[in-house]
């Protein structure tokens, strides 16, 4: 395995916007999508038959496929151009064959995920879907939430669905911004209120990046469950998964946040991605269903960018790939078609240079296959 603990040397960073598709993701969008077919998953069981519940096995890059050289001058322009990357992990085939750390990260230190957050619950909601607790995509927000009393009454606010949630199109009209989720905190009632917000579209017609929405997600599984949200990930995602050691951040009401708040450590947010490559399998059981993890990662919403947006995951159709992404750096990117998984966190002012080194070093070091 390809490891390096390196800390870059001090400098003044460039400051570096985010490309068209992800600055897009804080605007509205009206531009009509086709809904496009999900990467192909790759099949169930990895290689070798050994799931990493209990930890990643290692791998030199070569031994699976890879290029190390190509890796190696990807972990060089990292070091070379000082981006403040806490952590880069690469798994080829299921097994980890780069982990490196910076800035006094390691892998036993979690990190805030961020918007990464929103892919795990997602997740859940289909979990719930499956077990029955929930009917479908189609069933109304409000119906989650019976006798909820709010302002702005519209009839197209009793008209939104889970999808239009999953998918950024709830036509709330909310801005994405520090000063939105500082009203948040302040608020009693986080669900009353993103529900207290007026419409600024129809549901389901608009893109409108809104990490409040995703609050409802998680609020609605866990009325929806009977139990509640941290309680529903422990017992049917995290502990499956083997993931113990996790911090989810709450709203006043000990709701845990739906839009970002969740910690844990770099090897935790690959098994997400291993998890969604495997189509939603994992050493013999059937976490989420393979139809709901096609669903989640094809585009149903355009964003006015290079990428779409699927069940609150990133579509990008560049490489045939999709992505959870969090504020800073956070980034959990899967190509399917390469058996790859791609994980960082980081404090960074967007991802632009994190594609830059998929794009032009990690992705061709697993070549065409």
């Amino acid at each position: 395995m390809n490891t390096r603990h390196r800390c870059p040397s001090f400098r003044l960073l460039a400051i570096l916007w985010m490309t068209a598709a992800i600055t897009a993701a804080c605007a509205k969008s009206t531009a009509a999508v086709a809904e496009t077919p999900a990467p192909s998953a790759t099949p169930a069981g990895p290689q070798g038959a050994y799931w990493p519940t209990d930890g990643w096995r290692t791998s030199a890059p070569e031994e699976q496929g890879m290029d190390g050289e190509k890796i190696t001058q990807a972990l060089d322009t990292i070091e070379k151009d000082g981006l403040a990357l806490h952590s880069l992990l690469i798994v080829r085939n299921g097994y980890l064959v780069s982990e490196n750390y910076y800035w006094g990260y390691s892998k036993s230190r979690k990190h805030e995920l961020y918007s990464v957050t929103k892919s795990f619950v997602s997740t859940l909601v289909g979990i719930a879907i499956d077990r029955g607790s929930i009917d479908g995509v189609g069933h109304p927000m409000a119906d989650f939430f019976p006798g909820l009393a709010f302002e702005n009454p519209d009839p197209r606010k009793d008209a939104i669905t889970l999808d239009d949630v999953l998918t950024m199109r709830s036509g709330l009209d909310w801005t994405e911004a520090d000063s939105s989720y500082t009203m948040m905190y302040r608020s009693p009632d986080w669900v009353k209120f993103m529900f207290d917000l007026p419409m600024a579209s129809a549901p389901g017609t608009n893109f409108l990046y809104c990490s409040g929405c995703t609050h409802l997600l998680s609020a609605a599984v866990q009325k929806a469950t009977g139990t509640p949200t941290r309680d529903f990930a422990d017992e049917y995602l995290f502990r499956p998964l083997g993931i113990t050691d996790a911090n989810w951040e709450t709203d006043t009401g000990g709701i845990p946040i739906g839009g970002w708040g969740l910690s844990i450590a770099p090897r935790d947010m690959a098994k997400l991605g291993y998890l969604f490559l495997r189509n939603g399998a994992w050493d013999g059981k059937q976490i989420v269903s393979a139809g709901w993890v096609k669903d989640a990662v094809r585009t149903h919403a355009s964003t006015g960018g290079a990428l779409g947006y699927g069940y609150q995951w990133w579509t990008y159709p560049s490489l045939n790939a999709f992505t959870a992404l969090g504020r800073y750096g956070q980034t959990i990117f899967v190509i399917p078609d390469k058996d790859l998984i791609v994980v960082t966190t980081a404090a960074m002012e967007d991802h632009y240079r994190i594609f830059g080194l998929i794009e032009d070093f990690i992705a061709p070091a697993a070549g065409t296959a």
